[in-house]
């Protein structure tokens, strides 16, 4: 998800041509029944406002929704649909990690190579961590107590101290890293897109333990994690869900999904996992057992929406996109032209059962 690279180019160029037709496709239909999986699109909030999107997260307790939006992260109460919170001046925000028993949360800032250290309660900054170049994803794991970002120009993660926001290590990952996510249990598990791994990484020594080829997949984005049956689920962009054995390294199943992943989530209450694409797709998986898996169905979503959340107790899903004006027509000087984001048009999606 490294800017530009996720938000102008990705947004933009490969999704804004299809947009009209998607839209007036959408509206001549009406919205579709639910399908095998139940999901539907629930309600569609309208935040508005400025400035490109990456991850989100959602803390369930307090059910607010964290959206990166280029130089800030905006906070959705999504009950009243109203902005409660905003933490500013987070240059190039990319993911946005929360560690509840802490009550602090942490920004990964792509342009700065910093991470803003907030209180989740009043939304102040209240410190900040200097990266390495280009921190993209960030994950909190709990079992350490240690804040990971993913530097996708650096090719490394930084480990933060979450207690104390002092930097432990800097760490070489050999390649260019998108999505991170831990087990609680001192591993991190990252997928390298350049190169088409999967790492673990030791979040107490803080080493690399493990490097994993993840074919049939090719160009990982995405990544989620079943915690209790020990299984990752990597989004990749050649249309496939890996499914990994965390403790042996190997791909267990390889699955359909949509195209343009860019997000991945898994819900041990209903055993599904998603893949949300920015061709305008929530990709369902269903775990049948750890090593069985069932492609449920691709549920239309809208053009753009490639980054999610997911409400574990509610079992909604928050996807996020905007409206795209056409692009204007080729040129010598501009062959491949981009229309830009409609001014305040961007929306939450909620999908729920």
């Amino acid at each position: 998800m490294q800017a530009p690279h996720r938000f102008a180019i990705a947004a933009v160029a490969i999704f804004a041509a299809a947009w009209a037709a998607t839209r007036i496709s959408l509206v001549l239909a009406g919205p579709p029944a639910p399908g095998p999986s139940g999901y539907h699109l629930i309600k569609t909030i309208k935040p508005g406002g400025e400035g490109f999107w990456d991850y989100l997260n959602f803390d369930s307790a307090s059910r607010r929704l964290y959206i990166s939006r280029g130089t800030r992260v905006d906070v959705l109460d999504v009950d009243s649909e109203k902005i409660v919170g905003t933490i500013p001046d987070t240059p190039g925000v990319h993911g946005i990690a929360l560690a509840p028993e802490l009550g602090d949360g942490y920004t990964s800032n792509g342009q700065a190579s910093t991470v803003s250290i907030f209180d989740a309660k009043t939304f102040q900054t209240i410190g900040h961590a200097q990266t390495d170049k280009g921190p993209d994803s960030i994950t909190y794991d709990s079992g350490t107590r240690r804040v990971f970002t993913m530097n996708g120009f650096g090719k490394s993660s930084t480990a933060v101290d979450a207690v104390t926001g002092n930097v432990l290590a800097t760490i070489p990952l050999g390649g260019r890293p998108e999505t991170a996510v831990a087990d609680g249990n001192g591993h991190v598990y990252v997928v390298l897109e350049d190169k088409s791994q999967m790492q673990e990484i030791d979040a107490k020594n803080l080493v690399v333990t493990a490097t994993w080829p993840l074919a049939p997949c090719e160009s990982p984005a995405g990544l989620a994690i079943d915690r209790e049956h020990r299984r990752l689920f990597a989004g990749c962009h050649n249309k496939t869900m890996a499914v990994v054995d965390p403790d042996s390294g190997k791909v267990v199943a390889g699955l359909p999904i949509g195209l343009g992943v860019d997000a991945c989530q898994f819900d041990p209450g209903t055993g599904f996992a998603f893949s949300s694409n920015g061709s305008g797709t929530l990709s369902v998986i269903h775990e049948d057992s750890p090593d069985k898996y069932t492609a449920v169905e691709d549920v239309p979503t809208q053009t753009g929406a490639r980054t999610m959340a997911l409400d574990t107790k509610t079992h909604q899903v928050f996807l996020v996109t905007a409206q795209f004006a056409p692009p204007p027509p080729a040129t010598p000087e501009n062959p491949h032209p981009r229309g830009g984001m409609v001014p305040d048009s961007f929306e939450v999606l909620v999908f729920g059962r």
